[in-house]
């Protein structure tokens, strides 16, 4: 399948589209919001002849996203321009009805793909901070679910956390990596997981030889001949899985994506099911919990939900997250971001 649709690699929902800079990673986000409230607080004279009128600034904007953001014979409107904090909000029209709003200041010298309103941000992690930690359910034999995009570097990080967790407790437990019902990572994404998802079907016991394989190397034709996995048999399935679950057919239609990201429908009903909106999500019978992502937290939040614990959740497992992405190396953070 990669080789059919090389012509939709440039297409892919992480390549530049019109408008994805307003959907850019948290960091960015952070940055411009810092200089969206620097930015407020300059005075403003309010007859400075450098001002333009919010008609202008509505021109200005959408002029600049035409001809730096969008693609070439992508045509983006701005629909209206209107006086906020000091600088003018414009309503972007970014297709399949979808409204977004960013700003340019009053000179129109300075444009803002996103805004970070304070308050409502300092309410809600208030308000996750006093929520009540989930309790896992309790079960004689725990079912261990975990959520990922094959090429989210924090899905990736979970995983090369969990697996000597797993491990560790061998058949005590039932284990099963699934995948979001939505990529963020373009054609590449889908292949690799309809790819995972066949191995795990048609070759169970080598699964996790070609995991640790691409989770280090970021490398499938390679983990294939290293895993020696047939590909008769696994090029069967993924052409009956994509046909089922019309996994190629819906990532070649637009009208099936949520917002810029192709759907992914194998795991649809059990991402419905537990409220999956992100990579990674770990549940645990049935119930999505939280988790810091060296093994030896791993192994603790897992081991929470056995009824009587065997005596491998006493086992002494590392406690160093391992880094994001692909490769080998460590991270400082216990691991609190994802992609969604």
């Amino acid at each position: 399948m990669e080789g059919e649709k090389k012509e939709h690699v440039k297409k892919c929902c992480c390549g530049k589209k019109p408008l994805l800079f307003f959907l850019a990673g948290f960091i960015f986000t952070a940055l411009l919001s810092y200089a969206l409230f620097y930015y407020n607080l300059l005075p403003v004279a309010k007859n400075d002849s450098s001002l333009i009128s919010p008609e202008e600034a509505k021109i200005k904007a959408e002029n600049f996203i035409n001809d730096n953001l969008a693609e070439p014979g992508g045509k983006i409107t701005v629909s209206a321009a209107t006086e906020e904090n000091g600088l003018y909000k414009v309503v972007v029209d970014a297709g399949n009805n979808r409204k977004v709003n960013a700003y340019i200041s009053k000179d129109g010298k300075i444009f803002f793909s996103q805004a970070m309103n304070i308050s409502e941000i300092e309410q809600s992690r208030k308000e996750a901070k006093d929520e009540a930690p989930k309790e896992v359910p309790k079960t004689e034999k725990p079912n261990v679910e975990l959520f990922v995009m094959s090429h989210c570097p924090y899905g990736t990080q979970m995983e090369k956390g969990i697996l000597p967790a797993v491990e560790n407790l061998g058949d005590k437990i039932n284990f099963e990596i699934k995948f979001t019902d939505y990529c963020m990572h373009g054609e590449k994404e889908i292949n690799e997981e309809l790819r995972q998802h066949c191995i795990k079907t048609e070759e169970p016991s080598e699964y996790y030889t070609y995991l640790k394989c691409f989770l280090n190397s970021g490398e499938s034709e390679k983990c294939l001949k290293s895993a020696k996995i047939n590909l008769t048999g696994l090029n069967s399935c993924i052409a009956d899985t994509d046909s089922q679950y019309k996994v190629t057919a819906n990532f070649n239609d637009r009208g099936t994506y949520r917002g810029n990201y192709p759907p992914f429908g194998v795991y649809k009903e059990e991402n419905t099911k537990y409220g999956v909106n992100s990579s990674p999500t770990l549940v645990i019978n049935g119930t999505s919990v939280a988790s810091q992502r060296d093994p030896a937290s791993l192994l603790k939040t897992i081991c929470s939900g056995f009824v009587d614990q065997p005596v491998e959740c006493g086992n002494k497992l590392s406690t160093e997250v391992p880094a994001p992405g692909f490769g080998g190396g460590t991270s400082a953070n216990g691991g609190n971001a994802s992609c969604n």
